[in-house]
C-alpha cells in the first residue's frame, strides 16, 4: 500500500511522457518505486532500454516533478536495469493498448 504522498509523487511523474512512445512513464510502467521517509523521496526506475538517448532529460524531470511537491526537500532518482523493462508484463492495460500489445 502506498502513502498518500507517495501518491502525490506518482501523480507528478505522471505528467511525464515518454518521448518517443508518447505514454507517461508511469502507465509505461518504468517507475519501479516510490518511497517518501520524513520529507526524502527516493525513487527507483528504468528506461525503456540502456542506450535511451532521452534517459538524462526523463531522470531529471524526474527529479523536478517530485521537487515540485512542498515537503519533498531531498530527491534522488536512481537508475535501475533489474528487472529489465518489459511493456508485456509492467505496463498498465492502457498503455499496452496504446502500444498493440492488447
Amino acid at each position: 500500500m502506498t502513502s498518500l504522498q507517495e501518491d502525490l509523487v506518482l501523480e507528478n511523474l505522471r505528467q511525464i511522457v515518454d518521448p518517443e512512445l508518447g505514454i507517461n512513464i508511469v502507465d509505461l510502467g518504468l517507475i519501479y518505486e516510490v518511497k517518501v521517509a520524513d520529507n526524502n523521496v527516493n525513487i527507483k526506475m528504468t528506461l525503456t532500454s540502456p542506450g535511451c538517448p532521452v534517459g538524462a532529460v526523463i531522470q531529471g524531470q524526474c527529479h523536478a516533478a517530485a521537487k515540485k511537491l512542498p515537503w519533498a526537500e531531498n530527491v534522488e532518482v536512481k537508475l535501475v536495469w533489474i528487472p529489465r523493462w518489459d511493456p508485456k508484463t509492467m505496463a498498465s492495460e492502457e498503455a499496452k493498448m496504446d502500444l498493440g500489445i492488447l
